[in-house]
């Protein structure tokens, strides 16, 4: 959950969890290695963002392929009259319907279809890659206004609420994701027209008829650069890049439904690091690529060729810096993102602007190729190539299946509506609730506490203050305005949160540890979309590993633990710390001990610890591991965990790991904060430990625990300052300790031997090397003077 910058080598994201370590071998859930390590709430410790492209590449490197007409198909169906039906035949009957187009047969009041091939050829003249954009455009409005007269039986008419149109772009979008502001700037945007409009109303506030204003808008400012465009309203990104000078071959004179011809390349390859991974693990291919492409010698895999289509205008613009401004800001720019990098760096964009997408399409183009990508919590899935040119229906035919989505079809959760609240964004949510009726939400989207997520996969937590009227019928107790959803994307072959927090509250009925001191689940639902779906309809390989499905969970608001300072910080970190043991005891194993885990909330006069967040969680009754990837917090995490092997799910997690996250909580909160409030830049220490990929956050941990005297605050409460120096001591001799066991195997006996991770753990023991020490007991007896 923390977030990373990229600050040399060492921040270089490591690839894949590889195939060649099979899931036979398999003790945990192997750990992210894309955007979902970095992206869960940003600013949770502290680190401003500022590259984020290489961990979107390695997104991206996973990347799934299928072939373009399984996905026109897919897309088709989508926007016909019966989305939930199969209609094999969709296609071909969508591909002969749209030829009158494409051969220049068919005329409106505003153009007339022949004019797409004019546009075309202007389209193949040499020359820079922007002066493709004004015909790529023309071409596209042209057919767009050709295709509303194109009637396929089956298929639903143009959608007049988006009105979709294509928009030259070019220019700056700015978004702000908690404490960081991110700039980008894709070439096209595809968008409903009314929103194309907005930043030109001056220049066409005569035209008052949509098509007179459509006709205004496609002549002129549909090739000009609009400002201020917010993410929110794009419906996908374009990126149009040129790597043949001398131009692509002109479109031929007439066309005919023809079978599919592969490009070359047929899919777009993803641009490699030219700089290794630190401390790399053997050569591998990532394990969710394709079974085709892991077959190909490694001089040439699909996605390990350069894609030579980078922009030269990126750079600056494609990064994420701090929302404050700075005097003096020293260059923070990133390497020259590939195309594809781009692209992902837009989506995370789009599911930022929007609350619970369900996923994204978006388009890239190099030359006369046009490839579809599509983008959900689960992964990303790119089509085979259309040469647009060549085979001008199926580029016809796409346009014709996006020109009749609605914005639910575009990806948009139509259960959360927007609204406006005393003039700020917030969004609505009604259901059906078989004991309650219906629920209300109002989820407060613009509240400075909301918790956002920047990524592609993964689970995508948002924390939104919310109230409803509904829930405060229901629980007297809470204020109205003293509740938070928790919006995310849970894995769907991981026993759910709910279901964890009903084993949680059952432990909590006997065992005074745990009563009080964990979250209070109001209410809960599971949307039945799962992610897979649309793998299985495209034929893509081992569909439903790795499926997600989206949850919303309201709870009781609590404050962060990082607020506390002192004793009563220490008093609620030591009741986290008690219920926690108690859980493990029961079979309720957490798994993600960090600060963003343990809450407090004010009872009878005490601060009462909460720990939080299960949806990381596992049971003991669990057969083996459960979900695809995990999402651990790096800076927290136990050393032997931040080892290729532990990353990798071959280390079995024990409750020591957990333990040892519970000192480096205690670590960064004393080192990093003073008074419940973060040091500022500069001053405070351990930044790297987030900036860093697992392997070297470990070596920058190892080496703290031999230099404390560097980093000790000279104003830290005498007691805290002695449980400090404790933490730190045992945690190096614990590690000097397994160094010197794994020392003696190989002396001993010749050879290494795994230690046996199944044997039972003196659980209390571990816990007792703490509590038994005197900062423990004289700690807990100033948090409670009155026991």
């Amino acid at each position: 959950m923390s977030p990373a910058g990229e600050t040399g080598t060492s921040s270089t994201p490591p690839r894949a969890n590889p195939q060649a370590h099979g899931s036979s071998q398999l003790k945990s859930t192997p750990n992210s290695r894309g955007a979902a390590v970095i992206s869960d709430n940003i600013g949770l410790v502290g680190v401003n963002v500022k590259q984020v492209g290489p961990w979107i590449k390695r997104d991206v490197e996973q990347t799934k392929e299928c072939n373009v007409d399984a996905m026109l198909q897919v897309l088709l169906q989508r926007s016909s009259c019966a989305p939930d039906a199969i209609q094999p035949e969709l296609l071909q009957k969508c591909l002969e319907a749209v030829l009158p187009v494409c051969n220049g047969q068919v005329s409106t009041a505003l153009v007339k279809s022949s004019d797409i091939a004019l546009a075309f050829h202007e389209y193949v003249l040499p020359g820079v890659e922007n002066k493709y954009y004004s015909p790529f455009i023309k071409a596209t409005n042209i057919a767009l206004a050709c295709l509303e007269e194109i009637n396929v039986d089956g298929m639903r008419a143009a959608v007049p609420a988006v009105d979709m149109i294509c928009q030259q772009h070019d220019m700056p979008m700015y978004q702000t994701h908690q404490t960081v502001k991110s700039t980008r700037r894709p070439d096209l945007v595809l968008l409903p027209f009314k929103s194309a409009c907005a930043p030109f109303e001056i220049n066409n506030k005569d035209a008052k008829k949509r098509d007179g204003k459509r006709k205004a808008h496609m002549d002129k400012n549909a090739m000009a650069s609009p400002k201020n465009l917010p993410w929110k309203d794009i419906l996908a990104c374009i990126e149009v890049k040129r790597k043949k000078k001398s131009g692509p071959a002109p479109p031929p004179s007439s066309y005919k439904v023809k079978d599919y011809v592969p490009t070359k390349p047929e899919y777009l390859p993803v641009d490699l690091p030219k700089v290794e991974d630190p401390a790399p693990g053997p050569s591998q291919t990532p394990a969710t690529q394709p079974a085709s492409v892991a077959t190909l010698s490694s001089s040439c895999p699909t996605t390990s060729q350069p894609s030579k289509a980078g922009s030269s205008k990126r750079g600056a613009d494609d990064t994420l810096e701090s929302a404050t401004p700075k005097k003096n800001r020293t260059d923070e720019t990133e390497a020259d993102p590939d195309v594809t990098v781009q692209m992902g760096l837009y989506a995370a964009e789009m599911f930022a602007a929007n609350l619970g997408v369900n996923y994204l399409l978006n388009l890239i183009v190099v030359d006369d190729v046009i490839w579809i990508w599509y983008y959900d919590r689960q992964g990303i899935i790119q089509s085979s190539g259309i040469n647009f040119l060549q085979d001008l229906p199926r580029f016809m035919v796409l346009l014709y299946a996006l020109q009749r989505f609605k914005l639910e079809d575009w990806g948009r959760n139509e259960a959360f509506l927007p609204s406006q609240i005393e003039g700020k964004q917030c969004h609505e949510f009604e259901i059906e609730d078989e004991n309650l009726g219906t629920v209300d939400l109002q989820l407060h989207t613009s509240h400075p506490e909301r918790v956002t997520h920047y990524g592609l996969q993964g689970r995508a937590t948002n924390v939104v203050p919310v109230t409803s009227d509904t829930l405060a019928k229901k629980y007297t107790h809470i204020q109205k305005d003293e509740m938070v959803a928790k919006i995310f994307w849970g894995e769907a072959s991981r026993t759910s949160e709910p279901e964890i927090l009903k084993k949680v509250k059952e432990i909590a009925k006997v065992h005074a540890s745990v009563k009080d001191h964990i979250p209070e689940l109001l209410w809960h639902h599971t949307f039945t979309n799962p992610t897979s779906a649309i793998r299985e309809a495209l034929g893509v390989p081992e569909p439903t590993k790795g499926s997600r499905v989206l949850y919303i969970l309201v709870f009781r608001k609590l404050k962060p633990i990082t607020e506390l300072h002192g004793t009563e910080f220490f008093e609620v970190w030591r009741q986290c710390i008690l219920c926690h043991i108690t859980l493990w005891k029961e079979g309720v194993y957490h798994r993600d001990v960090s600060p963003g885990n343990m809450m407090w909330y004010w009872k009878d006069g005490k601060w009462i610890g909460v720990l939080n967040d299960y949806d990381l969680s596992s049971l003991a009754d669990d057969l083996g591991p459960r979900g695809n990837e995990r999402t651990g917090t790096v800076p927290f995490m136990a050393l032997d965990l931040l080892t290729e092997a532990g990353q990798r799910g071959e280390l079995k997690h024990l409750y020591r790991y957990d333990l040892e996250s519970f000192m480096w909580v205690f670590i960064w909160i004393c080192l990093r904060y003073r008074q419940g409030v973060l040091l500022p830049k500069g001053s405070r220490p351990l930044d790297e430990w987030a900036t860093s990929n697992a392997v070297a956050c470990r070596g920058k941990k190892l080496a703290f625990l031999n230099s404390l005297e560097a980093y000790y605050p000279s104003d830290i409460n005498e007691h805290m300052g002695h449980f400090l120096v404790i933490c730190v001591r045992v945690l190096r001799e614990n590690g000097a300790r397994r160094s010197s066991r794994f020392e003696e195997r190989i002396l001993n006996r010749g050879a290494m031997e795994q230690p046996n991770d199944e044997e039972p753990e003196d659980v209390d023991g571990f816990l007792h090397i703490f509590t038994d020490t005197p900062s423990w007991v004289k700690l807990t007896e100033l948090s409670n003077p009155s026991q």
